[in-house]
């Protein structure tokens, strides 16, 4: 039986200078959002002026291009995303017009440099199957006696635990060979360890049946997920194609993304593969990075509901305005799924499931669901105008992705899980150029802005 939570509440004790040290700590809030930043020179977020990345470092991997720079400024552009070179259009499309699973040939090209030949491609794939299975007694005492609220804090655990289950877990500065084969393992282990995870949280947090299915050597990894997450273990070739377009299409992002840095930053300083992908993990989790899949569908939920007349684009723009002044939605001021920090002009993954799914939508229903999303696309930069904010916003690749889910019957709490699975293999390439390219550890600096103040003894305060 698992361990049951103990509640955790607001003790008695408080602080009798509480209300002061708040005071403090939003008078320094005022000051890094007004000038500190500034007038030290500092980039915040390592964010430029002109709000590009700092460049913090060299890849082979993956290239990310939503603008032109001409005379110093930026002009938009339609976006571009490449896979060791290789445009995730044509990627895409390629074994898209076969009729092929994409998804490990991308983890191929990403972790091993090059497209794999057919003979290559079978053996990749068959050692992937070979991967699945979790150690013995890992779903019992790792997942079932200790179920999560939260399957991303769940993975992450399990990343940390499964160094227990490797004979050689301290590699850094050995072979790439050996770095490749933890890389497989953890590739081939993600799906497996969501969907035990999810099966745990349904059980003992929301009284389902506890219900767990073995994944198929058969079947490849987008098959292998709706099988083992669907309680009929049933899907069609359609809906297995889609699916596993989202996860070549999320497998790899550049280095710059924040979980993609958090992974090289970690292996930088000479730790484990399952602490690297761990901190990952985390990172992804936030609601500003993987996490916004999750907030695109919470907000959807209450614009369907709010907005009354969905074939009405004054409406929506009217409900879009009020969401950019803070006075509706989620009061943040964020439509959600909209705006990147590269793309500006379009997002080509957010362009390849939009049309790949629309068909697919229709069939199963969800046509004005889908119609509401593409409204909300087309009307979110003349929203903006309209408030006197001159910034054309494109949509990303989280408008759609949730959507996606949703339309394949994926529970919520797996949205972020499944681009953690996703990602792995890029996480695990780029930890690999990290530790065999770079070689010397992230240290950036923060500038002190905190007054030298001279010690008071304990009497005397």
């Amino acid at each position: 039986m698992p361990i049951n939570p103990m509640p955790i509440t607001p003790s008695d004790f408080t602080l009798s200078r509480v209300d002061e040290i708040a005071n403090l700590a939003e008078m320094e809030k005022s000051l890094y959002e007004k000038s500190l930043y500034e007038d030290n020179t500092v980039k915040r977020g390592l964010r430029n002026a002109d709000g590009t990345g700092v460049m913090a470092g060299i890849t082979w991997l993956g290239n990310v291009r939503g603008y032109t720079v001409a005379d110093g400024e930026r002009v938009p552009a339609q976006g571009k995303l490449t896979y060791r070179g290789i445009d995730v259009n044509e990627l895409c499309n390629g074994f898209l017009s076969e009729g092929r699973f994409g998804f490990e040939e991308t983890a191929y090209l990403l972790l091993y440099g090059y497209l794999p030949r057919e003979t290559e491609l079978a053996e990749f794939r068959a050692k992937l199957a070979e991967c699945r299975e979790l150690p013995s007694g890992f779903t019992e005492d790792m997942i079932l006696a200790a179920p999560s609220l939260n399957i991303m804090n769940k993975l992450s655990r399990s990343f940390l635990a499964l160094y227990s289950y490797d004979s050689d877990p301290e590699t850094y500065g050995g072979s790439v060979a050996n770095e490749l084969e933890k890389a497989l393992w953890l590739t081939a282990r993600a799906p497996v360890i969501i969907a035990n995870a999810y099966a745990a949280k349904r059980h003992y947090y929301g009284g389902g049946s506890l219900h767990i299915r073995r994944p198929d050597p058969e079947l490849s990894t987008a098959e292998n997920l709706l099988h083992v997450v669907r309680r009929s273990g049933e899907y069609t070739p359609e809906e297995a194609r889609l699916l596993d377009l989202c996860l070549a299409l999320h497998a790899e992002h550049g280095g710059g993304n924040n979980s993609t840095f958090a992974c090289r930053v970690l292996s930088s300083s000479g730790t484990d593969i399952y602490s690297a992908l761990s901190a990952a993990v985390g990172s992804l989790k936030g609601s500003l990075h993987g996490g916004a899949n999750e907030r695109v569908m919470q907000q959807f939920q209450i614009i369907d509901r709010e907005v009354h007349d969905k074939s009405d684009d004054e409406e929506i723009v009217r409900y879009l305005r009020a969401v950019i002044r803070g006075e509706a939605l989620f009061g943040d001021r964020r439509i959600y799924g909209m705006g990147h920090a590269v793309y500006t002009l379009s997002d080509p993954r957010a362009e390849l499931l939009r049309d790949t799914a629309r068909g697919l939508a229709e069939e199963k229903g969800f046509g004005d669901e889908f119609r509401l999303i593409e409204s909300v696309e087309r009307l979110a930069t003349r929203a903006l105008r309209e408030e006197g904010k001159d910034k054309t916003l494109c949509a990303n690749v989280d408008l759609y992705s949730g959507f996606v889910y949703k339309m394949l019957d994926i529970p919520q709490e797996l949205f972020t899980p499944l681009f953690a699975v996703a990602r792995v293999p890029g996480w695990c390439a780029h930890r690999i150029e990290e530790m065999w390219g770079n070689g010397r550890i992230i240290r950036p600096a923060y500038k002190s802005v905190a007054r030298e103040t001279a010690y008071t003894p304990l009497k005397d305060r």
